[in-house]
């Protein structure tokens, strides 16, 4: 058993799916999010979309962090990762503007002040602002904040994100073929419109990243940042503390606690622009998430072979992951996006137009696969470890 799923944690979520599998699927059954007909103003022309998201397990690196240095500002970063999270969901099936969003903040009184929440509010509206003018409105309609300190043992972060769109406007990933090819937009550097390096990690897999990475001085210090029940084998089991530094080239020494925290990029203000300029060349679109590398082959119209064998080097924070846990480059890949976290299915042509633009907003971006024809679906990974290969 991996020591992901010894925590009490699954990259698949099997069991969720298993839950939910009697659900309607909505109208487009590979689309990336679920979609439903106008029920709102019963319009065939437009769809609904709702969608439910958040920062997870980011929060208690959050504060841990704060603990540690003071530094309230860090919860700016975990409001956008709840933002994000749900944002770049629904950018995977075309929607980029006049969306709604509703916030859900848990916490516990006992332990999360008041100038905690603000951070975490004012932080989700600075973004709005932000994302305004690259032309993506999200209107911020307030939510629930409940103290419950007998759920929650510090505060958890998370938001709904909904949208009437045209029907005309969706990408369903039910154009997907053989033949087209797979371009990555990498996590992971630092864009225009970013502060600082971003690290690439995401708000995916962070109850591994948190334990393999710090040391057991935050399970003594901090008893209420993980679930006590745990063996102590699987709980902290690093080297690092939130202050030490890695190297990152081209930026110098940076703390693992700001790589670990690192805001999830959102591709928000790069995906409008290729929808406006090549939305009919756009095949299908994949947030690399919970499942990582492997998220594309829950959303394949039909059997495929999808060979990704130009993926871009593992940032340095999934190499300190890595090292700490030891964990091989198969449930790696799983579990973690390994360097980037959007992928779009296209024709060569439009991949080279569409990585011009990336660069210009400072994302490095490349081909990274191709889909074949197959009888059978499966995904080959080529890596530093050689080729992994996942059948379904």
């Amino acid at each position: 058993m991996s020591l992901y799923s010894q925590r009490g944690v699954s990259a698949q979520k099997e069991e969720v799916h298993a839950a939910i599998q009697k659900l309607d699927q909505g109208l487009y059954a590979h689309a990336f999010c679920k979609i439903y007909p106008d029920f709102l103003c019963n319009d065939e022309a437009f769809v609904n979309i709702m969608h439910a998201d958040g920062a997870g397990t980011k929060s208690i690196l959050a504060y841990l962090y704060w603990k540690e240095t003071g530094d309230v500002r860090v919860w700016e970063g975990i409001a956008r990762d709840a933002v994000a999270m749900n944002l770049d969901d629904l950018l995977c099936i075309g929607v980029t503007d006049q969306l709604l969003f509703s916030s859900t903040i848990d916490r516990n009184k006992l332990r999360i002040p008041g100038e905690v929440l603000e951070a975490v509010i004012n932080g989700t509206q600075a973004f709005f602002d932000q994302l305004k003018t690259y032309g993506v409105n999200i209107h911020y309609l307030g939510g629930e904040t409940a103290d419950v300190g007998d759920v929650v043992r510090t505060i958890a972060v998370n938001g709904t994100m909904t949208s009437r769109w045209p029907k005309e406007k969706l990408i369903t990933n039910e154009k997907i073929a053989a033949g087209d090819v797979i371009v990555g937009f990498a996590s992971a550097g630092k864009a225009v419109y970013e502060e600082e390096y971003n690290s690439g990690l995401g708000s995916n897999g962070l109850t591994s990243a948190r334990h393999d990475v710090l040391e057991k001085y935050y399970a003594q210090q901090y008893p209420e940042t993980f679930e006590t029940s745990l063996a102590d084998a699987v709980v902290y089991i690093g080297k690092n503390k939130m202050t030490d530094t890695l190297p990152i080239k081209g930026f110098g020494d940076l703390q693992v606690g700001k790589l670990l925290l690192s805001p999830t990029r959102t591709y928000a203000p790069l995906v409008k622009q290729l929808l406006d300029q090549y939305f009919g060349q756009i095949h299908g679109m994949i947030h690399c998430s919970g499942g990582g590398q492997t998220k594309c082959m829950k959303y394949l119209p039909q059997p495929f072979k999808i060979v990704k064998n130009n993926l871009f080097e593992a940032p340095p924070i999934f190499k300190l992951i890595q090292e700490n846990s030891g964990a091989d480059m198969r449930e790696m890949y799983q579990v973690f996006n390994m360097g980037h976290r959007l992928e779009i299915f296209t024709d060569a042509t439009t991949a080279n137009a569409m990585i011009g633009i990336a660069e210009k907003l400072g994302i490095e971006a490349k081909i990274v696969g191709r889909v074949e024809a197959a009888q059978q679906a499966s995904l080959h990974l080529y890596s530093t470890a050689g080729e992994i290969v996942y059948e379904y």
